[in-house]
């Protein structure tokens, strides 16, 4: 993609309007992104409201309301994906079709609450990406840094669904709070609770605050390179909030409440500076971990 300052005056409107959005890649970027986020948490909500009807949603906020609410039907491909994440079978019974819907749904979860708090790098990208265009110069469109930054969530998300899978064997009939669970839970709450505290939670954090400096000194004009560039912010990311994903498998996978709280935790998190909000975040998570473990053994 390379970039010029064009005369589009002899166009008419509806033409000028057109070969502005081509022209500035952000519009694409805002339209891509705001759509991908949008059918994430609608497919997400989709399930949460199937689990709740199903009884696999345990006693959570908003719970009661989710099974009130009317379902919509969807294709018979998407009704199979749901029954394979919010309905656990046996131990046995696991097979490929289960771990590639569980890693799905972990992908739709980390895209529908950690890329709207990748917004600021994606910004300050394309800002450079602009400015850039505006000296013609070539430049490698946004969505490429963007895709090498959610490759390393599906990565992740492969982590996430064989960690799902060992905790329903544990647990196969769906008892969150059964005492095996119950421990497994609170060891995960535990370890997202120290790592608030870590410095290479902190230092995740600053690359994370401070995309501008990476993105300009790592500035290139070959995608590869920018793919790359976006693993590497993925991977900054993940250091950050990966701790943080641990505490869906306590509250409940298909928690809608639990999954805007942590998007907007994790967004919180990376905009406002000092360690405050980590540390009261890890706090909060020793507690909940520690009277989860007394109330298990009990």
């Amino acid at each position: 993609m390379t970039g010029q300052s064009d005369d589009f005056s002899h166009l008419d409107r509806v033409g000028r309007t057109v070969a502005g959005v081509g022209a500035k890649p952000r519009y694409v970027v805002v339209a891509v992104l705001g759509g991908a986020v949008l059918l994430a948490w609608l497919l997400l909500a989709g399930m949460a409201i199937r689990g709740a009807r199903a009884g696999f949603s345990g006693s959570v906020p908003g719970g009661g309301l989710l099974r009130d609410l009317p379902t919509i039907p969807l294709p018979t491909v998407l009704e199979r994906f749901v029954a394979l994440c919010v309905g656990p079978a046996p131990f046995q019974a696991y097979s490929i079709s289960q771990f590639s819907a569980l890693t799905t749904m972990w992908f739709l979860m980390a895209v529908a609450t950690m890329l709207p708090s990748a917004a600021p790098m994606i910004r300050t990208y394309c800002e450079i990406a602009d400015t850039a265009r505006i000296k013609g110069e070539p430049v490698v469109h946004p969505l490429i840094l963007v895709a090498g930054y959610l490759a390393v969530w599906l990565v992740a998300s492969l982590a996430f669904a064989g960690l799902t899978l060992g905790l329903q064997a544990i647990a196969p009939d769906g008892q969150a709070f059964g005492p095996a669970r119950g421990v497994a839970a609170a060891v995960l709450l535990g370890a997202a609770g120290l790592y608030q505290f870590s410095g290479l939670k902190e230092a995740c954090l600053k690359k994370c605050r401070r995309p501008f400096s990476i993105l300009f000194a790592r500035w290139s004009d070959k995608p590869q390179r920018i793919f790359r560039l976006g693993t590497e912010q993925g991977i900054w990311c993940l250091g950050c909030c990966w701790a943080l994903m641990l505490v869906m498998f306590a509250v409940g996978i298909m928690n809608l409440f639990w999954m805007v709280l942590l998007g907007l935790f994790a967004l919180l998190e990376k905009q406002v500076n000092g360690r405050l909000p980590s540390r009261i975040a890890g706090a909060i998570l020793l507690v909940w971990a520690t009277a989860l473990l007394l109330v298990s053994l009990c």
